[in-house]
């Protein structure tokens, strides 16, 4: 019913030992009867669930206690590779004794976790982890059949990391609740991303819709403008006037209005510009510009350009603002 790998050489270093051990000798291996079921007032459960990438199958059995949703032990069937019966097995074991809601997140890298000999060692090669470790998608039939329920309500379609079961707004809440500026710090907070790194960016084991770089980069990207429009908005409510700003706030506070009206307009020509100073000249603020790209060489740069730089700060920021390029 099942077959090991066949691996040689410096291949085996790649499984971890209780990996090779649960390959050859499994704990959890075989199945139960609607008369195991009976004998111990459980409710039996069988949920298949199969890899299409590779073609391994487990079969899961659990014993339930309806009344307290309590799974009293647990066995596996598997079809297909050693990997797939060794991560079987440790998931088998992970059940028992779990809620049948608990159970249900159970990921592939607790799994995994599980079946390593040293913490920081993983337990089998990257590419065996989506083929041959299937825990949460089996548990997941186990547990919309208990329930009584079709998977797809159990189940939640805007996974990133399939390894960690962790949703866009997992990666979301934890870059906001972290202020995270870099895609390791989603790894080492989310566990996302942390063993195939298939979702971390393009070219891993399996290609993605979308990755953590790529949510990375729409979230600070969406903070960015929230902190500038905040600040934008400040000053035009009059709560924080830029007379009083320090010359931090008041370079934020443009930047916010030449971010949200001005630069897109630049960069659509080829060009843009950046804040080089701002000094007091009571009663006018002087900002010190610089022409960037196309604008570096643009006759209306120091005409209509100009005009529209200085109305718009005028209107938006403070109105005795003057722009001097230079």
């Amino acid at each position: 019913m099942a077959r090991n790998d066949l691996v040689t050489g410096n291949v085996w270093e790649q499984y971890s030992k209780k990996v090779q051990d649960r390959m050859n000798n499994p704990r959890a291996l075989g199945e139960f009867t609607e008369e195991d079921a009976k004998a111990r007032d459980a409710k039996l459960i069988v949920a298949d669930f199969g890899a299409e990438s590779c073609g391994d199958a487990v079969r899961l059995y659990w014993l339930v206690d309806p009344k307290t949703d309590t799974i009293l032990d647990s066995k596996f069937r598997s079809f297909g590779c050693g990997t797939a019966i060794a991560s079987s097995d440790a998931m088998a074991e992970l059940c028992i004794g779990r809620k049948v809601d608990d159970a249900i997140h159970i990921t592939n890298t607790e799994v995994e976790a599980f079946l390593r000999d040293e913490p920081n060692t993983p337990a089998v090669p990257p590419q065996k982890m989506h083929c041959s470790v299937m825990a949460y998608d089996v548990i997941l039939e186990a547990a919309a059949q208990y329930k009584g329920v079709e998977r797809s309500e159990l189940e939640n379609q805007d996974i990133v990391c399939e390894c960690a079961r962790k949703t866009r707004k997992d990666i979301v809440d934890a870059i906001r609740e972290h202020n995270i500026t870099d895609v390791e710090q989603i790894i080492e907070i989310t566990k996302a991303g942390s063993y195939c790194k298939s979702c971390v960016r393009p070219g891993g084991h399996e290609e993605k819709d979308v990755y953590l770089v790529d949510i990375l980069a729409e979230v600070k990207e969406q903070m960015e403008n929230e902190k500038l429009g905040a600040a934008a908005d400040t000053t035009a409510s009059g709560e924080n006037s830029f007379d009083k700003m320090t010359i931090v706030q008041r370079i934020k506070a443009v930047d916010a209005v030449i971010d949200e009206y001005i630069r897109p307009m630049l960069v659509m020509d080829g060009g843009d510009m950046e804040i080089i100073d701002i000094k007091e000249n009571l009663p006018y603020y002087d900002i010190y510009i610089r022409y960037l790209g196309a604008c570096s060489s643009c006759a209306t740069g120091s005409t209509g350009t100009l005009y529209a730089i200085e109305s718009t700060l005028k209107q938006k920021v403070d109105e005795n603002i003057r722009v001097l390029p230079v």
